[in-house]
């Protein structure tokens, strides 16, 4: 009898552990990333600087570039100043910006990526996706996942802590996007796969009911990992449907409908999952997120991050056009402006008591 298979795209290498920086080069040495030696780090002006005071007498072959932000321009600059020589594989050393330039990068010029995460703010750092500022606004670029991946916990401590409260919203929101995921199914016979939802849940709910706080190594443990199956769970999917729902639909909402003003990408998504949560029915589901967001001091109603009422209701509304197709909670209910207002009145209340 026939063996039957798939191969799940995944990092060689998952190190996550405080002090992990201290065996970037013996992981980078390893003959499937770089066998001369020949790396190219992107960096940023922040910690990536820092960082490459302390790491670059372990990399004597390494060329670092300076990334100025999170824009196509600045991946296409990396990819094309990387052209001049023949490297064996490119790190991203920083937060989800330099991260998400190096991945585009590095697709670019089809070299592996090894991330370097300094901190823990989204799923990106393992994800198959380079999220990019362009001159439409915010694009979604599909790149491979990273070969590697190593998260020093004594790095991640030493960052403001909003980082590690935003990554705690993007793994949460997972359990709202795979609900999501199951409605389109259910209404729109939308084929889900089984392995992504399991694995995109399950980082969700780890993070959901761990009893630890931000500081905590066993915490922060278990929110990369969950950070860390998620970006796999898309892998496997070949899409970012374990991970984003309504809940993203929401937040891209606002970051369309009032530029400059967005919070963070955790904060935004983290409110949107326990409303949708709140919207689909799941009252308890949506309480228990919407406490778990608020011990570890996350917001969990749009004035909390500088939105008035009327202002999320409207992003709800214009929501479903940030995603055209994708079948959320949104798009089943179809809310008028005036259920809107009064569900998410309704939301506030609950959460408020």
């Amino acid at each position: 009898m026939p063996v039957l298979t798939r191969l799940i795209p995944s990092p060689l290498v998952v190190d996550i552990r405080p002090g992990a920086l201290d065996d970037l080069a013996s992981v980078l040495a390893d003959q499937r990333i770089s066998q001369s030696g020949k790396l190219a780090v992107a960096i940023s002006d922040g910690s990536g600087a820092r960082l490459r005071r302390r790491l670059a007498p372990s990399l004597p072959g390494a060329d670092w570039f300076e990334v100025g932000g999170g824009t196509i321009d600045d991946a296409v600059r990396l990819a094309d100043g990387m052209k001049a020589s023949r490297y064996d594989a490119i790190v991203g050393l920083g937060g989800g910006k330099v991260i998400d330039c190096a991945k585009f990068a590095a697709a670019r010029v089809g070299l592996p990526m090894v991330a370097v995460a300094t901190n823990l703010s989204h799923d990106g750092i393992c994800s198959p996706v380079s999220i990019l500022d362009n001159d439409a606004g915010r694009g979604s670029y599909g790149v491979p996942t990273p070969i590697a991946l190593v998260v020093d916990l004594a790095v991640i401590r030493e960052a403001p802590i909003r980082f590690v409260r935003s990554g705690i919203g993007d793994a949460v929101s997972n359990i709202s996007a795979v609900a999501d995921w199951e409605l389109a199914h259910r209404v729109n016979g939308e084929k889900v796969d089984g392995l992504a939802a399991a694995l995109a849940r399950q980082a969700g709910e780890a993070v959901l009911r761990h009893p630890g706080g931000c500081g905590d190594d066993g915490f922060l443990t278990v929110l990369t990992e969950g950070l860390v199956l998620s970006g796999i769970a898309m892998s496997i999917a070949g899409h970012t449907r374990p991970s984003s729902g309504a809940c993203h639909e929401i937040s891209h909402a606002l970051d369309l409908l009032y530029p400059g003003r967005a919070a963070s990408h955790g904060e935004q998504v983290g409110i949107g999952a326990a409303f949708a949560t709140y919207l689909r029915g799941d009252r308890e589901g949506s309480l228990l997120m919407a406490g778990t967001l608020r011990r570890h001091g996350l917001p969990v109603v749009a004035q909390e991050i500088g939105f008035d009422d009327a202002e999320f209701v409207r992003a709800v509304e214009f929501a479903p056009q940030t995603r055209p197709g994708r079948y959320t909670v949104l798009e089943h209910l179809d809310l008028s402006p005036a259920r809107a207002k009064e569900a998410y009145a309704e939301y506030v209340a609950a959460v408020a008591g």
